[in-house]
């Protein structure tokens, strides 16, 4: 993996400094476990050119589009909604706007990425913009840069994409057959919309999921045989995982009866609003059963209202900056579903939040109980430095190090994924270190601790 400046992000206090660097450098050349994120599979298969600086690095990055957004950047001139921008003014926009960007995990991974990936020293500016853009584009017309060359140079071991349940995953194919291809590249299964009966949409999402399975029976049987094998198409291209991201992860225990009647309002989009979150939750509970049934480990990543601007979600679409974080509540919600599941043997559950309250709260508890549960990686917008600091200082005294699931980029930023993790492994490093200065870890056990949470945990929670 790409290492980013000697002591970058480690403690000031030299002698903890000194362990943690000696920490950081016994994984730093580790391979990157890479299990949820948003690289499109596309981009491996067809293994093309990137298009141009501005299109890889800020256009599909909405960490960076939001923040340019919100200090009155217009999302046209950023290239969203397949506007005209032309890609060098985008770049200048954002080079001239870097200072927003100061003490940001956004501008310390751009920073970084230029640095270890482009060897671009020079600070980011209008001055240098120009100078930076060609560097850049020049780097990305040669074969080295091509998507399959950057999996092997930024040390990608395995990588899970996120696809749609009725995806026929022909660019999994194509990656699969691959020589070329250096890390074990996956599908994730994603069926949000089929698991939401009080959208409009819902009864064509279902009627398109049963014929892609081959399901002609309408009803909820039907439904759930029609997830159980695309299920297994998924699991037979590789997939480990399903992704569930909802908004409040409630979940229920209806009897067949009545989930068979809740389903058939929906179809009929006859649903009111309590019945379908009855009926969702039953959703969620029964994806949790089918994991059971077939190994495939579930994440749940809720807590975050969905396009939150109407007006800019109906010219630019969804993943344009504006999912914005609410509370979350898994104590209570999450019963129904590990009241069942909770102690099934083989069954991982990854509980995510972007609500920092949870971590202490409810899912190291959870994770400290229930041999089905996992504490998830700080996530979004809990994926910088000072974050992860909290996070493993929230769930390590209740769930330990071992009942974690390793870090998680959660990216469509391709060249950044190397830097995020770099970030994560300087940041674990950092606080085990402080743990054995303070006398709470010997160096031996903190060395083997750095060592699993790196590779061995996420290998074992992922089921790589």
């Amino acid at each position: 993996m790409l290492k980013t400046a000697a002591g970058a992000l480690l403690p000031v206090d030299p002698e903890t400094r000194a362990l943690a660097q000696d920490l950081y450098e016994s994984v730093a050349h580790a391979p990157v476990i890479s299990p949820h994120g948003h690289v499109p599979a596309a981009w491996l298969a067809r293994n093309e050119a990137f298009k141009d600086p501005a299109d890889l690095l800020v256009v599909h990055d909405h960490y960076v589009t939001r923040l340019l957004h919100a200090n009155g950047i217009k999302l046209e001139a950023l290239g969203q909604g397949g506007g005209p921008a032309d890609p060098r003014e985008v770049w200048r926009t954002l080079a001239s706007h870097w200072h927003l960007f100061a003490g940001t995990a956004s501008g310390y991974w751009m920073n970084e990425t230029l640095r270890t990936v482009f060897g671009i020293e020079r600070p980011v500016s209008a001055e240098s913009a120009d100078e930076s853009y060609d560097t850049i584009a020049a780097a990305l017309a040669t074969p080295e840069f091509l998507p399959r060359a950057l999996l092997a140079r930024f040390g990608i071991a395995f990588l899970a994409t996120t696809d749609d349940p009725c995806d026929d995953l022909a660019d999994h194919r194509i990656i699969a057959a691959a020589s070329d291809v250096s890390a074990c590249v996956v599908p994730t299964y994603r069926p949000d919309k089929y698991l939401e009966p009080a959208r409009a949409e819902f009864p064509s999402h279902v009627r398109r999921l049963l014929e892609t399975a081959g399901v002609s029976d309408e009803t909820y049987v039907g439904y759930v045989e029609a997830h159980r094998r695309r299920r297994v198409h998924f699991a037979a291209h590789g997939a480990t995982a399903t992704d569930h991201g909802v908004d409040v992860p409630v979940t229920a225990d209806l009897s067949e009866a009545r989930a068979e009647e809740l389903f058939a309002q929906a179809m009929r989009g006859e649903i009111d609003a309590a019945d379908a979150v009855q009926l969702r939750g039953h959703m969620l509970t029964t994806m949790a059963e089918l994991s059971v049934e077939d190994g495939l480990v579930m994440m749940l990543h809720p807590g975050v209202r969905r396009n939150h601007h109407t007006a800019t979600f109906e010219r630019f679409g969804p993943d344009t900056g504006h999912d914005i974080p609410i509370r979350t509540e898994y104590t209570d919600n999450l019963r129904p579903l590990l009241q069942r599941f909770g102690t099934a043997e083989g069954f991982h559950l990854v509980l995510f939040t972007v609500d920092e309250t949870v971590f202490s709260r409810e899912i190291a508890p959870l994770a400290g109980f229930y041999p089905a549960v996992y504490a998830g990686a700080p996530w979004w917008f809990l994926d910088a430095p000072d974050a992860i600091d909290r996070y493993r200082g929230a769930v390590t005294e209740t769930a330990g190090f071992y009942k974690t699931a390793g870090f998680i980029d959660d990216t469509r930023a391709y060249l950044s994924i190397p830097v995020r993790h770099d970030t994560a492994r300087r940041r674990d490093a950092a606080f085990i270190a402080r743990l054995v200065s303070e006398g709470r870890l010997d160096r031996e056990t903190a060395m083997r601790v750095i060592a699993d949470v790196t590779t061995a945990v996420p290998t074992k929670v992922w089921k790589l």
